[in-house]
């Protein structure tokens, strides 16, 4: 989910200008139904999966909540850590039409495999002997077929996710046409609204017809799904304007690594030298700054006839660079530390699996004759932050700036503090439902049926999910919004790429939280804290190391925010303040 908002914006501002083609037989509005039914499709596709997945892995494959917990944290981070490399591949390679096509398909491809595990009954472990209570593990090929699934749906992820916007935005944008700036946020404003009812319909249609149909209906509606969107998608290929890959940012960073290293044994040039420094033609950026000053190397011209190619760019791109190559470095390098400060909040909102279990084992009915599935109540995370974002834009701040007079808005830095603090407070709440939960199960005997359900109301959970909810409001917009403001406009794809980056980064540490406790808990034959009996394991004290963490974090942050100084914004109001 939580790369359902973020992950998707990674080229709104990537468009391409440079190959656009004189005639406008293609594009325009005519592809757009195309378009965004391909990304909603694969959206309500894959999202699907998600949320009962970790039941899948216990009851179909004897899997324990620490082993499958893990597996669900490496495919997050996969799903996560795909884009940037599929916006690399069609920003450098393919261009976006093919890396859409392709990661439709590998996308198809892998939900077909995960719905031959439910169907084929050689696919997975027999079921488990309820005379002599024992389990059968899966077999090695049983495992690699469950996993290349997994990868398939990545890759696909990977090739749909960070070329959709962009790939729609080519077929509008006419700089020509006066309306141009308005159909394109129109367009901006279909494309998120349809995101974010994908996932609401992937996590209340597509987890109930698992519960209700079981998986063999639950992971086939997910394939059929998904060949709707490849073939909507193809469908209109005659009518696309296919723009051709050309050179990315990411290239670029690792040229100026290279070369600065190469030229490490150069002297500087002197002061306001700045014939010495190779800039892009009728560039306004004469000479690098002071900051990170051995990158500025790079930019050194040697030779400038053996240097310089005749149209002035550079004879060798990995032998000399240009100022704004160096500059877009170290204006990356700047932020990463308050990036960092996102990937504790990232962890937290990524405890998908063990809210599952504490659901499954609650009191879900809503009627007597309804009940919510126990994957579903992370839509209370989405609709949290979906009301919080309307409720801020259209009240909070017209109101306030009603009464002060002048336009009212909250600084970047402090909204993202908030966020991390209402994520520390999410983590103290979510610890002290599942204490009152676990006691309660002891209570009515159940120390030894994690299945059981307990006297207590699931709805205790959504509290949780509403305060990640607004923590993600404030934290994750705000940080897309900070790397926005702060990179260069040159970097908008990288600005936006950050927080999938962020977000693979949290899966993979949560995995390694998640094992460390297992080991350190379970020594001396004690149950491990996350046991698969969450009656004897604690999960509450798994979130109170969560809960710490999560204020240490903020501390950190306080620290990164002071250290980074005053944001672009800020930094030319002082300016014209002193002016």
């Amino acid at each position: 989910m939580e790369d359902t908002k973020m992950e998707d914006s990674s080229n709104q501002r990537e468009m391409s200008h440079e190959e656009m083609p004189e005639t406008h037989s293609k594009g325009g509005l005519i592809t757009m139904p195309f378009i965004i039914a391909n990304e909603s499709f694969e959206k309500v596709a894959s999202y699907g999966l998600v949320p009962n997945m970790i039941l899948y892995l216990i009851k179909d494959y004897h899997m324990g909540v620490a082993k499958g917990t893990n597996i669900l944290f490496f495919w997050q981070a996969a799903t996560n850590f795909t884009p940037i490399l599929g916006a690399f591949v069609a920003d450098s390679y393919l261009g976006r039409f093919l890396t859409i096509g392709l990661g439709s398909i590998c996308s198809l491809l892998g939900m077909i495999l995960l719905w031959l595990t439910a169907m084929v009954p050689q696919s997975k472990p027999p079921p488990c002997d309820l005379m002599t209570q024992t389990c059968s593990s899966p077999t090695s090929a049983q495992m690699t077929l469950l996993f290349f699934s997994f990868v398939l749906i990545s890759l696909g992820a990977g090739g749909v996710r960070p070329c959709s916007l962009a790939f729609g935005a080519d077929q509008l944008d006419r700089r020509d046409n006066p309306k141009n700036v308005r159909v394109l946020e129109s367009f901006f404003g279909w494309y998120y609204a349809s995101a974010a009812i994908s996932v609401l319909i992937a996590l209340t249609g597509i987890v109930y017809i698992q519960d209700q149909f079981g998986y063999r209906v639950g992971f086939g509606v997910p394939a059929i799904l998904m060949l709707l969107s490849a073939l909507v998608f193809f469908l209109a290929s005659p009518f696309y304007l296919k723009q051709q890959a050309s050179k990315s940012l990411l290239t670029g960073f690792v040229q100026v690594i290279i070369v600065s290293y190469k030229n490490r044994n150069l002297t500087f040039p002197l002061p306001n030298s700045t014939a010495s420094y190779h800039q892009k033609r009728d560039s306004n950026v004469v000479a690098p700054t002071d900051k990170l000053r051995f990158l500025n190397k790079a930019c050194i011209i040697k030779n400038p006839e053996q240097d310089i190619a005749l149209d002035g760019s550079a004879a060798n791109p990995w032998s000399l660079c240009t100022v704004e190559q160096v500059e877009e470095l170290k204006a990356l390098i700047k932020v990463l530390p308050l990036w960092s400060t996102g990937i504790i909040m990232s962890i937290n909102l990524s405890q998908n699996s063990f809210p599952v279990l504490q659901a499954s084992s609650m009191d879900r009915h809503l009627t007597k004759k309804f009940q919510i599935p126990a994957g579903s109540y992370g839509m209370f995370n989405i609709i949290s932050l979906a009301l919080w974002v309307i409720f801020y834009d259209r009240a909070i701040l017209p109101i306030a700036s009603k009464i002060k007079g002048k336009p009212v808005r909250i600084g970047v830095k402090l909204r993202m503090g908030i966020g991390l603090f209402l994520t520390c407070i999410a983590m103290v709440v979510s610890a002290i439902v599942e204490n009152a939960r676990r006691k309660e199960a002891l209570r009515s005997g159940f120390q030894n049926n994690p299945t059981a359900v307990v006297k207590m109301s699931a709805m205790w959970l959504v509290p949780q999910f509403c305060l990640n909810g607004f923590a993600e409001a404030f934290t994750a917009i705000g940080q897309t919004e900070f790397f926005y403001s702060e990179l260069p406009k040159s970097m908008s794809s990288i600005a936006a790429a950050l927080f999938g980056l962020g977000l693979a980064v949290a899966n993979v540490l949560a995995s390694v939280v998640v094992s460390i406790i297992d080991d350190i808990t379970s020594k001396g034959g004690k149950e491990s804290w996350v046991s698969s009996n969450i009656n004897k394991g604690r999960i509450d004290n798994y979130y109170w190391v969560l809960a710490i963490l999560s204020f240490i974090n903020l501390f950190y942050y306080f620290l990164c925010a002071w250290a980074y100084g005053p944001t672009g914004r800020q930094a030319t109001k002082v300016k014209s303040i002193a002016g």
